[in-house]
């Protein structure tokens, strides 16, 4: 008997309850008898198909299975293709495809720029330097941290710019503690630094791709170009707002277990001293990540290299990385593939939401019950149906499903296209809710410092934050700078 009530004691129940949860969701929702058609304002029907429905099922078992982490976070992505399959939602050639669309490799070659900052010692003398100048305190510290990383991600995509921070929190960190446990400046270090890198992303279009999408849609739908410059123009504060907010928040839920870390500035003096001078590897390396910088930043300019694209640009860094031998095949073993599988799984749910037709029924059924709202309802609606949708599928999609319906919804309000375009790429650009909703939340993760459920929990009253921050931009901030609001 004693052995039993042992047994039973060491089940984890939480587990295989929502290991249930997620699974009942998927059958409950897939063999459900046909749900009814959603009516745009202009009377068109769209089908939610059996295929549409299978990706909705598919779609909640996924989000469960992510959110309270029930198996590892890659095996819910593997399972995500699988049920694809098995349930003849898409072939397994679509399904399985998406796990290496051009953006998770491009993720794979941000993550081997994070490698080679770490391999060639660039993090340390990167972290000393930033030691010596913001100080000993650890709020400073948490601000300088925040403040780096939104100003990069003005200049490179946020993704490679969460992999190089991170090496270099790592560092951080392990001055403040030795012990492996988790402590809450290692929860607020790394949750913070992935969501600042969403806030800095959404000021210039370097930040991230959502953006030149978002704007090839705005031209297509209401033939009118916005410039570079006018996107960051009113980009510009509310990004900065976020992260100095982020900040606050950060301070306050998880508030440093030590004012001040006694003597860091003078030790990262002497350890940054004990590097001595710059080596030909950090030379090489420096040499090559600026320019593959360089060349992705111009890509905005330059029509050719549109057509080569991000991918392929990291991606001759990675392979210009093993030919001088800055890497080796070790460092290519140790590459986080659960990190690379969890965006293959949200690659593939997102095109199947996308592809089935799924996505697009959610978008009009949502944005058609504020259909005959009050013009500030209605644009908050938009924004909260992208900031929910881009916590599960690409930022890319939830942007392109929803933009050309609000678009089309929004002269019946009086409502100008620009205040809808604008904050629906503010949330877009920050998904606070889960791990796959953007590549620095999953990079952050392989800290250790937080789970997937705590993510989540924190992400809740952060997403509320960044709600009333578009509430107020849409009607005090954006039309002081100018933005029409209202068609006259």
């Amino acid at each position: 008997m004693t052995t039993q009530a042992s047994t039973l004691q060491n089940i984890d129940w939480k587990r295989i309850l929502f290991l249930s949860i997620g699974l009942i969701l998927f059958f409950v929702v897939n063999f459900a008898p046909p749900w009814p058609d959603a009516i745009d304002p202009t009377g068109k029907h769209f089908i939610l198909s059996k295929e549409a429905k299978g990706a909705l099922a598919v779609f909640l078992l996924g989000g469960t299975w992510w959110v309270f982490e029930v198996v590892p976070i890659g095996v819910t992505s593997l399972t995500i293709g699988v049920l694809q399959v098995l349930f003849l939602v898409r072939p397994a050639q679509k399904a399985f495809t998406d796990f290496m669309t051009p953006s998770v490799l491009f993720i794979f070659g941000s993550l081997v720029i994070g490698m080679v900052f770490t391999k060639t010692g660039l993090t340390k003398r990167l972290a000393y330097k930033m030691l010596m100048i913001v100080g000993e305190k650890t709020s400073m510290i948490y601000l300088g941290c925040f403040v780096v990383t939104a100003a990069l991600t003005h200049i490179m995509a946020h993704t490679a710019v969460a992999a190089t921070m991170f090496p270099l929190l790592m560092t951080i960190y392990a001055m403040y503690t030795d012990d492996d446990k988790p402590t809450r400046f290692g929860k607020g270090l790394f949750m913070g630094m992935a969501f600042v890198a969403g806030a800095g992303s959404i000021v210039t279009l370097l930040g991230a791709a959502r953006g030149a999408v978002a704007l090839g849609f705005f031209k297509d739908i209401i033939g009118r170009d916005i410039s570079f410059f006018e996107l960051t123009f009113y980009m510009f504060p509310i990004g900065w707002l976020m992260t100095f907010i982020l900040w606050g928040f950060f301070m306050i839920f998880f508030k440093p277990e030590q004012k001040t870390i006694p003597g860091l500035r003078e030790k990262a003096k002497k350890l940054n001293a004990a590097m001595g001078g710059i080596t030909k590897n950090e030379i090489l390396a420096l040499v090559i990540i600026f320019g593959c910088i360089s060349v992705m930043a111009a890509e905005q300019f330059v029509p050719i290299l549109k057509t080569v694209g991000k991918t392929a640009i990291i991606l001759v860094s990675t392979i210009l990385f093993f030919v001088l031998r800055i890497l080796d095949i070790k460092d290519l073993e140790s590459i986080p593939w659960n990190i690379i599988l969890l965006f293959g799984g949200a690659m593939s749910i997102g095109f199947c939401l996308w592809q089935t037709g799924a996505a697009e029924w959610l978008a009009i059924n949502w944005l058609t019950m504020f259909q005959e709202s009050h013009w500030f309802v209605f644009v908050m609606s938009i924004a909260f149906f992208v900031m929910i949708m881009t916590n599960f599928i690409m930022n890319v999609a939830a942007i392109a499903i929803s933009l050309p319906v609000a678009l089309v919804i929004a002269p019946y309000l009086g409502v100008a296209p620009e205040v809808i375009l604008f904050a629906a790429l503010v949330t877009a650009g920050m998904p606070f809710l889960l791990l796959v909703g953007a590549a620095p939340n999953a990079i952050a993760y392989d800290s250790k410092q937080f789970t997937t459920g705590e993510f989540f929990i924190y992400g809740i009253p952060a997403s509320v934050i960044l709600m009333i921050i578009v509430g107020i931009a849409a009607l005090v901030i954006w039309p002081i700078m100018g933005m029409p609001i209202l068609i006259k």
